[in-house]
């Protein structure tokens, strides 16, 4: 039977599998929206602004609202602090510390030249 250890440097019960669990899930979202985002630039460059980039554009876009609806924050990381994880941006996710603390700042470009990409094919289609 496995319970809360005992409390962490900031008096949180740390329930190992329950955080583990919540990385892993958190860990599929990412990659799934991370998946529509390459996606979507591919599309772009490609020259297909398709119903398949318009899902994945929904998908990265509905991400990003629910991002910035919490306060640029992950709504995830305050089911992971009661867990006994970090109050730190994105902890709660398998990734590189250093490329999880800069999603924000590699993400916004990101959706900027996709959304010009797909901007401009439909610019050209209509022509």
């Amino acid at each position: 039977m496995s319970g809360p250890r005992p409390a962490g440097p900031d008096d949180v019960p740390v329930h190992p599998v329950a955080l583990r669990t919540l990385k892993a899930v958190h860990t599929l979202i990412w990659f799934s929206v991370e998946s529509c985002m390459v996606y979507l630039l591919y599309s772009g460059v490609a020259g297909r602004s398709d119903r398949r980039a318009a899902v994945a554009a929904a998908v990265v876009a509905g991400e990003s609202l629910i991002f910035l609806a919490n306060g640029a924050s992950c709504p995830l990381t305050e089911l992971a602090v009661p867990l006994g994880g970090s109050r730190a941006p994105v902890t709660d996710i398998y990734l590189p510390k250093w490329l999880a603390h800069n999603l924000p700042a590699i993400h916004v470009p990101l959706i900027v030249v996709a959304a010009l990409l797909h901007v401009r094919n439909r610019r050209t289609k209509a022509s």
